[in-house]
């Protein structure tokens, strides 16, 4: 089968089939891989938006697994001939992830689906208008114990308080909300992403820090 085809079955909705993980060997849907494309020169290009030309080959979005892709040289063989990972390959994916992020997040915020600052959050929460609880990793633990993750809901915790501010045009930012809709599960998406290739570093995932 053709990975081009992308509209064929039917049941190829949403993110379509999955990819296998050329670490791994797992397969996993889309949304849990990092895309990566040989470029010009022959060293390793990755493809946070999944529209760059090219063969694809894919890496679990886990910290682990991209750093055994390049310590034993695994992307030629996903992009079957020699290529190079450049220096700092992770950090750039990171870097990247983490813009995709404060994008999504600027977007709901434009189109009314993001708040910031601990008593609009609080309000959007009582009011059940909540879906998702973004708290900076950098934020103050005892201030962020007393917001809850809403019911059925999810939580954002390894963004720090710079890239929040930036998703909404502020200078620092600790607690934020998104609504339901919209761009929503993009950005939980994305945001699981980023946490599986940030994994290792201290103090992220829960709130009880």
């Amino acid at each position: 089968m053709s990975l081009m085809g992308r509209g064929g079955a039917p049941k190829d909705r949403g993110d379509g089939p999955g990819r296998k993980c050329i670490a791994t060997g797992e397969l996993q849907p889309k949304y849990g891989l990092i895309r990566f494309v040989a470029g010009p020169d022959d060293r390793v290009v990755p493809d946070i938006l999944g529209k760059l030309p090219g063969r694809g080959f894919y890496v679990a979005a886990d910290r682990a697994a991209l750093q055994k892709a390049v310590d034993k040289k695994l992307f030629a063989r996903g992009a079957k001939k020699p290529v190079q990972a450049p220096e700092g390959l992770i950090a750039e994916v990171e870097t990247q992830l983490a813009r995709r992020v404060v994008d999504l997040i600027s977007l709901q915020r434009k189109a009314g689906k993001a708040v910031a600052g601990y008593e609009k959050v609080k309000s959007w929460l009582q009011m059940e208008e909540a879906e998702v609880l973004i708290q900076a990793v950098d934020g103050s633990g005892r201030g962020k114990s007393k917001l809850s993750t809403p019911h059925f809901g999810h939580y954002i915790g390894w963004l720090t308080a710079d890239e929040l501010g930036l998703a909404f045009g502020r200078q620092t930012v600790i607690h934020g909300a998104l609504a339901s809709g919209g761009l929503t599960q993009r950005v939980v998406e994305e945001a699981n992403r980023l946490k599986g290739v940030r994994e290792n570093e201290g103090g992220i995932g829960h709130s009880k820090g």
